[in-house]
């Protein structure tokens, strides 16, 4: 039996920071600025580096798939989820990667946006936002996750189907 290549499935969540700035004495700022969408987009080299130092030698093979935990469907399709950044539409969003074999049901789908979201908010990605990324004017903390009511994980059909429709991004 010859398992077929895995295939590549992006799934998207906006992606959020807190830019604490440096004034003409070197002191950090109190107080940061929200950074969203094409705000982001000044910033997305410095995320992109920092994503890529924040990966576990853990977690070479699978990224978070590694922490999944269950002998299921899900674990036997989703050979890896790594997270990364994105732009679409002039604006930077969080990206989940994953090495799919096969297609996935809507309830194994379901399954998975379920783990990244669960990852994105109290695990891998609360361990991410946690460590500042130096950038020119500062620094900031990114986030892949908020508590806003629009926030979801979604496939790139869902992203690009209207269903954001309302969230301003910018």
């Amino acid at each position: 039996l010859i398992l077929p290549e895995p295939t590549m499935m992006k799934l998207y969540m906006p992606l959020h920071a807190d830019l604490y700035t440096k004034d003409e004495w070197s002191d950090t700022s109190e107080e940061p600025e929200m950074l969203t969408g094409r705000a982001l987009m000044e910033y997305e080299d410095s995320i992109l580096i920092a994503l890529i130092k924040n990966r576990m030698s853990e977690e070479a093979e699978r990224g978070i798939m590694r922490w999944y935990g269950r002998e299921d469907s899900v674990d036997r399709k989703v050979k890896s989820v790594v997270f990364t950044a994105e732009e679409r539409e002039g604006q930077l969003w969080g990206v989940a990667e994953c090495k799919v074999v096969g297609e996935l049901t809507p309830e194994e789908l379901d399954t998975l946006k379920d783990y990244i979201s669960g990852q994105a908010s109290d695990g891998w990605g609360e361990g991410f936002e946690q460590h500042p990324i130096l950038v020119e004017d500062g620094e900031i903390y990114v986030s892949f996750w908020n508590s806003a009511n629009f926030w979801s994980v979604m496939t790139e059909e869902e992203l690009m189907g209207g269903q954001v429709q309302g969230m301003d991004m910018c």
